[in-house]
């Protein structure tokens, strides 16, 4: 496969009903908020944790297509599949660990690992981890998603007939109680950015290819539909808006094409911007048809085309 030759930047925007699309550990599991704010946060690890899934379920380990960051993976076994394919003589842990000497042999290295696995090749990573393949920096990376208006995080009580010990059924009557914590509605939009420079450098390069990138927009359509689960309510992709420059380096800096993706309240027929006064009476969001978004296509730099999904 050819590697990526054109750089691209994405905005995607997805919602949640009635669920917690990504829980804080440091906060007994609430929805992420920024505190300042009350904007929702889903961290770029949650949205690298779906695609996986997906790209997982819908290759299946296909050559080219394995996982490495996935649930039951011990990376060092994995690490040990790259010299064996390439340097099987070398066994001794401390050479292992040390990393071959020749530039050449550890780039091989790092290379197989691209080649083998598609969320390296995509993300990237850090493969010393006792067992050395190097190291190598992603050409996709996603930034948080924020929530385009602020959430608020509901605390719901929950009952359940069947006790955990028999203590509890002789204290309890068999009935446990428990706790859920859910949204019940945001709308959240998250930015990416896809560099073309990353996939194909002659050196450190990925390998990552068009096939690939269509793999990942494939995956931000459709990762949720295999993600529902209780605590998770309802979670899908609303839209996904994809800037395609005709360059490597590209053709306009990505905070002005994302300047260019408004989302706008709307209510009775009237449509405001979400930081509007003007929408403070309004009754709080509770579904996708409270939004409207919108993309200024005036102007646009000579060289960027934009891909709507």
């Amino acid at each position: 496969m050819t590697a990526l030759t054109r750089r691209h930047e994405f905005v995607l925007y997805f919602d949640v009903t009635n669920g917690n699309p990504n829980g804080d550990p440091d906060a007994g599991n609430l929805p992420r908020l920024d505190p300042e704010t009350n904007l929702g946060l889903v961290s770029d690890v949650c949205l690298k944790r779906k695609i996986r899934n997906y790209v997982a379920l819908a290759k299946d380990d296909q050559p080219g297509h394995e996982i490495y960051m996935r649930d039951g993976a011990t990376l060092n076994t994995e690490h040990k599949r790259a010299w064996s394919a390439l340097m099987p003589e070398v066994t001794k842990a401390e050479d292992l660990k040390k990393g071959p000497k020749e530039a050449d042999k550890a780039q091989a290295l790092t290379r197989w690992m691209c080649a083998n696995f598609w969320d390296i090749r995509t993300f990237g990573a850090v493969m010393t981890t006792g067992v050395n393949c190097g190291q190598v920096r992603g050409p996709v990376q996603i930034a948080f998603a924020r929530s385009v208006e602020p959430v608020l995080p509901l605390e719901v009580s929950i009952t359940r007939l069947a006790a955990t010990t028999e203590a509890d059924a002789e204290a309890k009557g068999g009935r446990t109680m428990g706790r859920k914590h859910i949204v019940p509605y945001g709308l959240y939009r998250a930015h990416g950015f896809v560099s073309a420079p990353l996939a194909s450098h002659p050196a450190k390069g990925t390998g990552f290819s068009d096939a690939d990138l269509e793999l990942l927009f494939e995956a931000l359509d459709d990762m949720f539909e295999h993600d529902h689960s209780a605590s998770r309510g309802e979670m899908a992709t609303r839209k996904l808006i994809v800037f395609r420059h005709a360059s490597a380096l590209g053709n306009a800096k990505a905070q002005d094409l994302f300047a260019r993706v408004k989302t706008w309240r709307v209510h009775k027929g009237s449509q405001h911007a979400v930081d509007d006064e003007a929408t403070d009476n309004w009754p709080p969001a509770r579904a996708f048809a409270d939004y409207a978004i919108t993309i200024d296509r005036e102007g646009l730099p000579a060289g960027v085309e934009i891909i709507e999904r």
